[in-house]
């Protein structure tokens, strides 16, 4: 996933806009955006959230835009994703 989204930049030349700082407030942001979509839900209707099919869109939506920027600021900083989790639950 990260060389596909390493592509993507590439070929829209982002790379300049894609530092650390830049990509950690993005992915803050989106980050926000997906605890929009519960931020007044009951837990019963954010249980179901994914039952309807427009809310289930936005939630799959919002959580690649969160994983797009976390695979990117990993790629900037050379960060083993895989590599910390396992670290971090050892």
């Amino acid at each position: 996933m990260q060389t596909a989204l390493a592509e993507f930049v590439v070929r829209r030349d982002w790379q300049q806009f894609h530092t650390p700082k830049n990509l950690a407030m993005a992915l803050a942001g989106e980050a926000g955006e997906l605890l929009e979509l519960f931020q007044w839900l009951t837990p019963e209707q954010a249980a179901q959230i994914m039952h309807t099919p427009e809310q289930a869109e936005r939630v799959r939506h919002e959580l690649a835009d969160v994983l797009s920027y976390l695979l990117r600021l990993a790629d900037v900083l050379e960060v083993d994703l895989a590599a910390a989790l396992g670290k971090r639950f050892s």
